[in-house]
């Protein structure tokens, strides 16, 4: 008896390790010698480093870098064990969770630090380079992150800008490195789930720039220096970047790894289900289990719990889904091929008490469906 752990993090309470650690348990107190394959995942946001650098048997390396503000931090990026790939996101260096409330605003936060990271990995010599732009805290299309690694970014008079959101209006010229700091070999996938434009209606700033402190007349401002910036990009290079799926990403920062990094966007499960060879762990099991904090719509829009049920559906093995929050129909479970989806709340609580009783309740969770499946 074969069961393949695949869950995401449980935000604010369990990370994906812990999430299977909790399901073994489970399944422990029913099939004590069930074979248990535990595959921690992610979606391309917080924690998807660490996931990839898990399962390939990787080491985490902490540098410092300048966070969204400028300030001087600590932050981590991991190398797979043979050395060739690095797992970097920009929540680590450039994401929201690293400021106060009262300090969002993309008009001045940069990407710098995430630069700063890709520059420490491809000391350490790699080849290709895993990045994920979940959780941005910026809207500078990814000239700071350009900036590190030794672009510069030119005003009127000719003089050096901060690279920032505020930045972009004002770009007259871009100012190649002389001596490029990325090896020609190095190859960057980039985790990217959404396909909006670099600016209008659906693009960088109008979409994401509220929830990063915006208002509606600095989401306008934010706009026009994406539409600048695009337009800059064509005429000195040549290059649109405008309207390709994707490059509105992390405040257009899918359109600066585009450009300056060479990067390919790539969805952000099929491109970590890859780096993690989930179909070879899948191969042979008789159940799946996997989980999120909160299973909603989105789940339906080609998230992490759908794209393992897609795959499982295709072997005809059956896939549940454990999960803080379940606000899915009874269809609507159906029709992200789950075999079934069930909330881990077993009684009325406050969040607080939901978040510091999540493993227990995950464990005992598992117990009730493995006593269902696997006790048939």
């Amino acid at each position: 008896m074969k069961l393949l752990l695949a869950p995401d993090k449980f935000r604010g309470s369990l990370t994906a390790r812990q999430v299977c650690d909790a399901m073994t348990e489970g399944i422990r107190l029913v099939k004590p010698d069930a074979e248990i394959v535990a595959l921690p995942l992610a979606d391309g946001g917080e924690g998807t480093a660490e996931v990839l650098t898990d399962a390939t048997n990787g080491h985490w390396h902490t540098v410092p870098v300048l966070d969204p503000l400028g300030r001087s931090i600590q932050a981590g990026f991991g190398v797979s064990a043979d050395g060739q790939t690095a797992f970097v996101e920009m929540a680590q260096a450039s994401g929201l969770r690293l400021l106060d409330r009262s300090e969002y605003n993309p008009m001045q936060t940069s990407t710098f630090g995430t630069g700063q990271l890709i520059q420490q990995a491809v000391a350490m010599g790699v080849q290709h380079i895993v990045l994920g732009i979940g959780g941005s805290a910026t809207n500078d299309a990814g000239i700071g992150l350009a900036a590190a690694l030794g672009w510069q970014f030119l005003d009127q008079h000719g003089q050096t800008l901060t690279p920032c959101g505020a930045a972009l209006q004002q770009i007259r010229s871009i100012k190649a490195p002389i001596s490029s700091l990325l090896p020609d070999n190095l190859t960057v996938s980039v985790a990217c789930d959404v396909t909006n434009p670099l600016y209008g209606p659906n693009g960088a700033a109008a979409i994401y720039g509220p929830q990063k402190g915006a208002s509606p007349a600095i989401v306008a401002e934010l706009d026009a220096g994406l539409h600048h910036f695009a337009e800059v990009i064509k005429q000195q290079f040549g290059t649109d970047l405008a309207q390709v799926p994707g490059a509105g990403a992390a405040g257009g920062l899918g359109a600066g790894a585009l450009f300056f990094l060479n990067a390919e966007l790539k969805e952000g499960v099929r491109l970590i289900m890859h780096e993690v060879q989930f179909d070879q762990h899948l191969a042979g099991s008789h159940l799946v289990l996997t989980g999120e904090g909160k299973t909603d719509r989105q789940t339906l829009q080609g998230k992490l719990l759908k794209g393992i049920a897609d795959r499982a559906n295709a072997s005809g093995i059956p896939v549940v889904a454990l999960c803080g929050t379940l606000e899915l129909t009874p269809e609507e479970v159906a029709a992200t091929g789950l075999t079934a989806a069930f909330s881990i709340l077993n009684r009325p609580q406050l969040l607080d008490e939901a978040l510091q009783h999540a493993y227990t309740d995950v464990r005992q969770a598992t117990f009730h469906i493995c006593r269902l499946f696997l006790q048939r």
